[in-house]
């Protein structure tokens, strides 16, 4: 059965009752969506201080390919399986964004046995947490026009605003725009563009805010351009935007209550992409879940060299947390498609291919174990045209690495099917005190840190930009060095090409822009020719979806 089919299926419990019975949560701390979607109130989390915290697990993967890793999918089983060794443990996952789900990737619910329900509406609209990140965005966009065509009191530079629109959706026509076209009645004509919501400063906000305050005084730090003098900031807060733009935030900010198809609770909350932004879910959401639970399984995106690099750099140091151990995920097809074998010929066994491939897997491991000093478990995500010779290879390789590996059924057999993952990676956290090193310490000026990403992880023998970006750089340094980096780089590769397949060293990162995100407290870096608004594929996800007369809809995957 397909993906939406089996979700269909699901004997789903009320949410209510269900967290009240797995978490001891009242009803009147929970705001249903429904029967089987609620956000939780900030006042009961903020009650939950005083509890022990749990131990936190991140699942992380190998750089992905079209043959797909699933990360999500081993999240969610982990989970599962955890919770049916007897424990308790809770999901954290990131909502989907509708760029994805109508362009290539399809939607972010997990896969198989192994999901998180209701499917359909986590990956369509959800609780409406993005449309209210957009529509808070696209107020201060409107608040910045409308203020120059009133007298522009404030002196913005209109040619040097860096405050863009943006869209939940893949629309490449989008990415350069005019606005103020007709006259003076509809403002001053200017360039202008837009991202997608994943990529917006606000999202990034939402995920590391850690309260209304917190939120609030994040909002009005946003840097929205330069007046006239090109060297004074205009912030957010100069245009009185943060109160209006909180209020719109008022529901987005709690935790999303869901369950499994095996009746656990996950919380879903959050959405940056790990290609484009930090790609992690909110700060909430995790230190809520280890209140509630003995283990925490979340899950970061794309490749190590990004969701994982992010949530130990970015997050981990801004919020404090520490995780106990790394699930590395891979497959067998995708190590064969770093190998240099075609996505058509994939479930044919090639053992030469495999054996090149690996080389990417083995630096992700390397990167995590060695730089920052996590122990890591490595779970091949089984597909059934994986041959026998095949997955002896591959734990033969990684047992020669020393490192623990194990084949995981959990998408065609649910939790049970990672029963032995789960017992390996118990092992490993429940003998070990949370904590990891940092790849770069904050000391360090922005263009080493983007240095030492570069070279540690990516296998890059140094970066380089253009003479104007170096400027900006060293601009940003004055007021801005100890701002951890955000990376924005193709999820594909080590490399800045999508398509240098497995563990490509030796190049150079060219660092084409870099932006200032002062609210969310980070520099993005823009390597090569990444975009911050994607488009959709000659043959769209979109096409595929439908809806019956009677409601159900199909084509979701």
């Amino acid at each position: 059965m397909s993906d939406i089919a089996i979700a269909q299926q699901a004997q789903m419990r009320p949410i209510i009752d269900l967290a009240g019975e797995k978490l001891g949560i009242p009803a009147e701390h929970l705001d249903p969506y429904g029967h089987y979607k609620a956000k939780l109130s900030l006042e009961y989390v903020n009650n939950l201080t005083d509890r022990e915290d749990g131990k936190l697990i991140l699942v992380t993967a190998i750089s992905p390919t079209p043959a797909g890793e699933g990360k999500t999918t081993t999240t969610v089983g982990l989970g599962d399986a955890i919770n049916r060794l007897g424990n308790s443990a809770i999901m954290c996952l990131r909502e989907p964004s509708l760029g994805p789900c109508f362009g290539v990737k399809g939607g972010a619910a997990g896969g198989g046995y192994s999901q998180v329900v209701p499917m359909e509406d986590i990956n369509l609209h959800f609780t409406g947490d993005f449309h209210a990140i957009g529509v808070a965005h696209n107020l201060l966009s409107a608040l910045i026009d409308n203020h120059i065509n009133h007298g522009n009191a404030l002196d913005i530079d209109s040619r040097r605003i860096q405050w863009k629109r943006v869209v939940d959706m893949n629309d490449r026509a989008l990415r350069k725009i005019t606005v103020g076209m007709g006259g003076p009645a509809n403002g001053y004509l200017r360039e202008d563009g837009y991202d997608i919501v994943v990529a917006s400063e606000i999202m990034a906000i939402l995920c590391l805010a850690t309260s209304r305050v917190d939120l609030k005084e994040r909002l009005g730090r946003i840097v929205i351009g330069y007046k006239s003098d090109r060297v004074t900031p205009v912030y957010a807060s100069d245009l009185n935007a943060q109160g209006a733009m909180a209020a719109l935030l008022k529901e987005a900010i709690k935790p999303n209550l869901v369950q499994t198809l095996e009746n656990n609770i996950a919380i879903i909350h959050g959405g940056p992409f790990a290609n484009i932004a930090h790609g992690c879910n909110t700060v909430t959401a995790t230190k809520t879940a280890l209140k509630l639970a003995d283990y925490v399984v979340t899950e970061a995106g794309f490749g190590a060299d990004l969701g994982a690099e992010k949530f130990l750099d970015i997050k981990c140091r801004m919020s404090g947390l520490k995780p106990s151990a790394v699930v590395l995920v891979a497959t067998v097809r995708a190590l064969k498609f770093h190998g240099g074998v075609a996505k058509e010929e994939l479930n044919q066994e090639n053992i030469d291919a495999l054996q090149k491939g690996f080389t990417n897997l083995e630096r992700h491991l390397d990167n995590i174990q060695r730089h920052y000093g996590l122990p890591c478990v490595i779970c091949i995500n089984h597909f059934t045209f994986d041959t026998d010779a095949e997955i002896a290879l591959l734990k033969d390789k990684c047992e020669a690495l020393g490192a623990k590996c194990v084949v995981s059924k959990h998408w065609a057999q649910g939790g049970a099917g990672a029963e032995e993952l789960a017992q390996e990676v118990l092992a490993v956290v429940d003998n070990r005190e949370p904590g990891f090193t940092y790849v770069y310490d904050e000391e360090l000026p922005l263009w080493d840190k983007i240095e030492t990403i570069a070279t540690k992880l990516y296998g890059a023998i140094g970066i380089t930009a253009s003479p104007k970006v170096k400027a900006e750089i060293n601009t940003l340094q004055q007021n801005h060095g100890k701002f951890p980096v955000c990376m924005a780089k193709t999820q594909m590769s080590f490399s800045t090409n999508p398509n240098e397949r497995g563990a490509p060293s030796g190049h150079t990162v060219e660092i084409s822009e870099v932006r200032l995100a002062n609210g969310a407290g980070f520099i993005v870096a823009i390597a090569g020719d990444m975009m911050t608004m994607p488009g959709l594929p000659k043959v769209p996800a979109a096409e595929r979806i439908d809806i019956t007369d009677d409601g159900v809809i199909t084509g979701l995957f």
